[in-house]
């Protein structure tokens, strides 16, 4: 398992541009993306400095890659 970057939501929103995924709204401090091409996922980003470890790998789950995956997007 490789370690996770340290990253910021908005860092993570557009590493995730590069793969389909667009700003839909932001409510609060949470960012909602969305998939532009079939399944339509939609992702919450939290608009924070510093994205917490835990959450960073639950958002990299959800858009199906691998940690590996979203490294190279940076």
């Amino acid at each position: 398992m490789s370690s996770l970057p340290v990253v910021s939501g908005r860092e993570v929103v557009k590493a995730l541009g590069k793969i389909d995924y667009v700003f839909d709204r932001q409510r609060g401090s949470h960012m909602i993306l969305r998939q532009q091409s079939p399944p339509h996922r939609r992702l919450t980003v939290p608009d924070h400095a510093e994205v917490a470890k835990g959450t960073l790998r639950a958002i990299i789950r959800q858009a199906g890659l691998t940690v590996e995956e979203f490294t190279d997007l940076l």
